[in-house]
């Protein structure tokens, strides 16, 4: 119940951190801790946005990358790609979505879903894209699985240039953070899936009209595959 109350206040207000969350919940009457609400934020992998030793688990020895999009003018397609991973909630547990998308069109390349924090279904999600196209760089914050060393290896092997998010700043990112209130105002809460297939059907089915259907103000109210592919 808590995962649940914190994932829909976090994705109202994801500037959120443990403190304020904790702060918020006491308000709504429930007698929480910090560390508590901390350690719930952390198996959700939720990124808060102030500085923290060590985000989303990223180990002292991972090497982290500049954040190269700053002041950068992006202009076509396939030029910038980022990725990031959200919380999704069933009716009894949880689940983890990766998600692929590339910056200038909003189109959603890829994505996976997994049980664990493992960074095989990122490494999964990343494999299928790179089948159908190559950015010049590739975003993510500096959670473990994308400043692994099979992670930044693979992207390095294609020529690709790594960008990472400052550490504690998820509006780094703030297209895919933008991504995960659709998915969830529009999808997610709306279905409360039962099982993990309920998820992967749902999401799969959503994407799909996230990307050929859903018109996009920011994009001149076209789709993301009519940017993404050039249809005039």
């Amino acid at each position: 119940m808590l995962m649940r109350l914190i994932d829909e206040e976090y994705t109202r207000f994801p500037f959120y951190g443990s403190p304020r969350m904790t702060a918020w919940l006491r308000r709504e009457g429930f007698s929480v801790n910090h560390k508590r609400i901390e350690r719930l934020m952390r198996k959700m992998a939720i990124e808060a946005i102030y500085p923290r030793r060590n985000p989303h688990g990223r180990s002292n020895d991972s090497k982290k990358y500049p954040y190269l999009l700053r002041g950068l003018m992006i202009d076509h397609p396939n030029e910038v790609w980022c990725s990031d991973i959200t919380y999704i909630r069933l009716l009894k547990g949880f689940v983890y979505l990766v998600a692929i998308m590339d910056w200038f069109s909003r189109f959603v390349i890829s994505w996976q879903i997994s049980n664990t924090l493992e960074t095989d279904f990122c490494m999964e999600a990343l494999d299928r894209a790179l089948v159908t196209a190559s950015p010049e760089i590739f975003n993510t914050d500096q959670g473990s699985q994308f400043t692994s060393s099979a992670f930044t290896s693979r992207l390095l092997s294609a020529n690709i240039l790594i960008s990472m998010d400052g550490r504690g700043r998820a509006f780094d990112n703030i297209f895919i953070e933008r991504l995960w209130r659709s998915v969830k105002y529009e999808e997610v809460y709306p279905k409360s899936y039962q099982t993990v297939t309920d998820a992967v059907n749902g999401i799969g089915s959503y994407f799909a009209l996230y990307n050929y259907e859903r018109l996009h103000q920011s994009l001149e109210y076209r789709t993301p595959a009519e940017v993404y592919f050039k249809v005039d």
